[in-house]
């Protein structure tokens, strides 16, 4: 039961806290660069991936839906 709570809530929480910043503002505002900004964004980028796979699958999208759904949802929370 805790399993299916906890991926219910996970893309709730996600894309609250994806939505205050992109990974590259939050990098910004953190004055990182080199390798600290290489591995902040690599960290971001897989958190951003798990969350919005998450949100995928609460939709219930499957194939080219799911696919398309993620590649945006990431590059939103990337930031461009």
């Amino acid at each position: 039961m805790r399993i299916f709570a906890a991926a219910v809530l996970l893309p709730f929480m996600a894309s609250g806290a994806l939505a205050d910043a992109t990974c590259k503002a939050q990098a910004t505002d953190k004055k990182l660069a080199g390798a600290a900004l290489a591995s902040f964004t690599k960290k971001c980028t897989g958190d951003a991936q798990t969350a919005c796979d998450a949100q995928a699958t609460a939709k219930k999208l499957a194939g080219a839906a799911k696919t398309s759904f993620t590649k945006k949802c990431v590059a939103d929370a990337v930031g461009g």
